[in-house]
């Protein structure tokens, strides 16, 4: 096989631009990422310093950690890597809300009694409790609203073990306002200074199933991670969305007006390094996301993996590209160009960092640029330079 060409080489990002938008990070550009989960944490949080308008479209189908026991409680989507990038997002400083920052940040005792543990929700929702009185009114009242409504909802047994208290806010608003997230989603972000968008893909309480190369169906996200169960041991060969966690009902969804404007209007659309399928591939599989990104002129970029990620078990990184434009087309239809969904592939210098199987063939044949650029430092090794990251990827908007 040919070795890997780079048809384009970035050896610094662009210091012009990026200086512009660190003087205004508030006309900064609108980068969206497909994501998932906390692989973008520090990328969110360093993208702030040159944009208050990154987007970040989240899976909400999480179905393990402590946002399963909320999903099996209230049969709704999965708020933990929502509430996990706001918080990415957040201002923390004095100029924010510090105050409301922390609340949102804490997490009730693993090891309290259950007696003990129902004690501290009920000071934090009657006001006593230290982190939320010093948090100022109106905020304090419309958070121990939002704690009230979930504390009324909640079973007698419920266990409040390691319970994320944003989590709990969180519940507490989507029960609120008739199980829709958008309102609460967008008090929580008011709260917390948030500086950028989050979204769910979809506000639907679906979950994920896979169908491995071996003939098992997986369904449930936290099974194929390998995070809490041992990884797979076979490739996965589909991905589909289902409206239950205990039998397999294939659902179609259809992606809402107002993310599919997002997308539309986004300056730079990544699929950026994480769970390839739970946090990448998910966020494609509601009906008109491909097409959304599709009539989208700006450029859109991928920034592969480094390291082993269990879910591409089987896959080098021409798979993995492969893959993402199979589930990008669904919907589309192949008449569409490659380019029309991916411009970029975004690699560090150092190519034996990746297993690539990548041919100058296999690039100019789909019209993608192969970019190679130094994206890992010594500190950062084995992973991405978050600064370098976030500035190579504003320097193609």
């Amino acid at each position: 096989m040919p070795p890997i060409t780079v048809t384009r080489e970035v050896k610094i990002p662009d210091p012009v631009r990026l200086e512009r938008y660190r003087r205004l990070p508030e006309l900064g550009s609108s980068v969206l990422f497909f994501t998932g989960g906390t692989a973008l944490k520090g990328l969110s949080r360093e993208l702030t310093t040159y944009t208050r308008n990154s987007i970040h479209l989240l899976t909400p189908f999480d179905s393990g950690g402590s946002s399963a026991k909320l999903r099996q409680v209230f049969n709704m989507p999965a708020v933990g890597d929502v509430r996990s990038r706001l918080m990415a997002l957040a201002d923390d400083s004095i100029t924010g809300n510090p105050e409301v920052y922390a609340l949102a940040n804490y997490r009730l005792s693993e090891q309290a009694t259950g007696v003990a543990l129902l004690q501290e929700l009920e000071d934090l929702i009657a006001g006593q409790h230290p982190l939320i009185r010093s948090v100022p009114n109106p905020m304090r009242r419309l958070i121990r609203l939002q704690l009230g409504f979930f504390r009324e909802a909640m079973p007698e047994h419920f266990d409040l073990a390691g319970a994320s208290i944003g989590n709990l806010i969180l519940t507490g608003g989507y029960l609120n306002y008739q199980e829709h997230l958008d309102p609460i989603l967008f008090l929580f972000s008011k709260l917390l200074v948030v500086q950028g968008i989050v979204r769910p893909i979809v506000n639907d309480p679906l979950h994920l199933a896979v169908q491995l190369e071996n003939g098992e169906t997986v369904l449930g996200q936290h099974l194929f991670t390998g995070k809490e169960v041992p990884p797979i041991a076979s490739r996965i060969s589909r991905m589909w969305l289902s409206g239950s966690a205990q039998m397999d009902q294939p659902a179609v969804v259809q992606l809402r007006k107002k993310v599919a404007k997002l997308i539309h209007d986004a300056d730079l659309i990544c699929y950026p390094p994480g769970s390839f399928y739970s946090s990448i591939i998910a966020t494609l599989l509601p009906d008109g996301v491909g097409r959304a990104v599709a009539r989208n002129a700006s450029p859109k970029v991928y920034v592969p993996n480094l390291g082993v990620d269990p879910e591409q078990f089987g896959m080098n990184l021409t798979d993995s590209i492969e893959t993402l434009l199979q589930y990008l087309r669904q919907g589309v239809g192949d008449k569409v160009e490659d380019t029309h969904l991916l411009n970029y592939v975004l690699v560090d210098n150092e190519l034996s960092r990746y297993d690539a199987g990548l041919s100058r063939s296999w690039f100019r044949k789909r019209g993608i640029e192969l970019i190679q650029t130094e994206l890992v430092t010594e500190a950062s090794a084995p992973y991405y330079d978050n600064a370098r990251l976030a500035q190579a990827l504003l320097s193609l908007t």
